[in-house]
């Protein structure tokens, strides 16, 4: 089981840190071949890519758990066609976004936060880059699908090749053409198309479990495809949703200055964010599969592997970004810069607080969505993206002025790791109690 375990995890967390890598050094061509200002655009745009994300998440982790659960039951049919039915209505939703975007793009800019010096920036590329809304729901669909059809390496083969295409075509469009942000929207786009061939190609062949099929319109596989994955769409919604309210409060308080010192915070956090969700991601088909089979001490086993795995990124990561600040600033913010780099490093060092914390909830957010136990996870999800944010974000502001901002995410992750506590001990006491009932043995589940 635990090389069962490494060949999923594995893959997914390379694959996650393939994008997270590609897309920080999409960010420094930008930086260097554009200038801090158009990086900070960059950042703007981010929440409308965490929407995009979040709407291929929710349809891509129920599909994954249900298909998991109907191949657990040797039902082939059904999956099929849960995974075929989604796809289409994903394409409908990012079909729709496209649209939506490109009729109302300087509105939604100042919305987002774009301000004079920056919305030309954020226009350009925020328009471009709504143009492959479905290539970029697709691409993630896929490839959560691949590892559920039982070939987690082609996920990691499609990102790679979507890293590739990337850096290629940023060197091409943003430093040979001085296309500026609009090359780095173009190249970013067209890598998300390349990812969708390779495993569109792959749902084509013979040996795929998973393939396209005819279906017809059934509104109660969407009654439970969407709580299932709900928990895992208000994470990174989320994600997006705090960047808007980062940005909002930096604005306020610090200025522009503070939204480049962001970025650079956010690229780095979605390496440590993409991270803990590969762990998670790489283990759900696992433990939906043995859920789906009534294998109970193999799925709990596998979390028990998830968390100890996360521990130990956790404190690897923190202590590599307490160490290298300097470095890891230096990449997108000049030395001569004196100002914006010092701040920067500092508020760097005090927001790497949170690595610690932040895995252990999205290990428990996956472990409830994979056994289609939603609410919980929903739960989790809410108060990491939403209601304990926020609240931690106004009250370490007036608390603490700017330094309360890059320690609030810390303080968030701190009570809603508590807010998992609780709600994992009352899982844990249903557990026993419910085979306890059912049997004179006691289940153990050992940490």
């Amino acid at each position: 089981m635990k090389r069962k375990f490494l060949k999923y995890v594995i893959p997914s967390v390379l694959a996650m840190w393939i994008y997270s890598i590609y897309t920080m050094i999409n960010g420094i061509f930008v930086a260097k071949g554009v200038g801090e200002i158009a990086l900070a655009a960059v950042n703007i745009s981010t929440p409308y890519v965490n929407v995009i994300f979040a709407s291929a998440i929710l349809f891509a982790i129920g599909t994954s758990t249900i298909a998991s659960i109907n191949l657990g039951n040797k039902e082939v049919t059904k999956a099929r066609e849960a995974f075929t039915m989604n796809m289409v209505i994903l394409i409908l939703i990012g079909l729709s976004l496209t649209g939506l975007v490109l009729i109302n793009l300087e509105r939604i800019a100042y919305f987002m936060g774009a301000t004079k010096t920056t919305i030309g920036y954020v226009k350009d590329y925020l328009g471009i880059l709504s143009m492959f809304s479905v290539f970029y729901m697709l691409s993630y669909y896929f490839e959560v699908l691949v590892k559920t059809d039982g070939h987690p390496h082609l996920a990691t083969i499609g990102v790679c090749i979507s890293a590739v295409t990337i850096i290629t075509l940023d060197y091409i469009f943003v430093i040979k053409l001085n296309l500026g942000v609009k090359g780095a929207a173009l190249a970013t786009g067209l890598s998300q198309v390349a990812a969708c061939l390779i495993y569109f190609m792959h749902f084509l062949r013979k040996s795929a479990k998973l393939k396209f099929v005819k279906f017809k319109f059934d509104i109660s596989l969407i009654k439970r495809t969407l709580p299932i994955g709900i928990s895992d769409f208000v994470t990174e919604f989320s994600t997006g949703f705090i960047t808007f309210m980062f940005n909002r409060i930096i604005l306020q308080h610090i200025g522009e200055i503070g939204i480049i010192t962001y970025t650079v915070i956010i690229y780095v956090n979605t390496f440590v964010m993409l991270t803990m969700a590969g762990i998670s991601q790489g283990t759900q088909p696992l433990i939906s599969y043995n859920y789906g089979s009534g294998n109970k001490e193999t799925y709990r086993y596998i979390l028990k592997l998830a968390i100890k795995t996360v521990a130990i990124f956790a404190i690897c990561i923190y202590s590599a970004s307490m160490i290298f600040a300097e470095q890891i600033n230096s990449i997108f913010i000049s030395r001569d810069e004196v100002e914006i780099f010092s701040y920067s490093v500092k508020a760097f060092r005090i927001f790497v607080l949170a690595y610690l914390v932040v895995g252990f909830n999205i290990i428990f957010v996956g472990f409830y969505s994979a056994i289609e136990k939603p609410l919980y996870s929903l739960i989790i999800s809410t108060c990491r993206g939403l209601v304990v944010i926020v609240l931690s974000l106004m009250t370490m502001t007036a608390l603490f002025g700017d330094n309360g901002i890059w320690l609030s995410l810390f303080v968030s992750e701190i009570i809603c790791l508590i807010i998992s506590g609780v709600i994992f001990a009352k899982f844990l006491f249903n557990d026993l109690f419910v085979k306890n009932t059912s049997s004179n043995k006691i289940a153990t589940f050992d940490i």
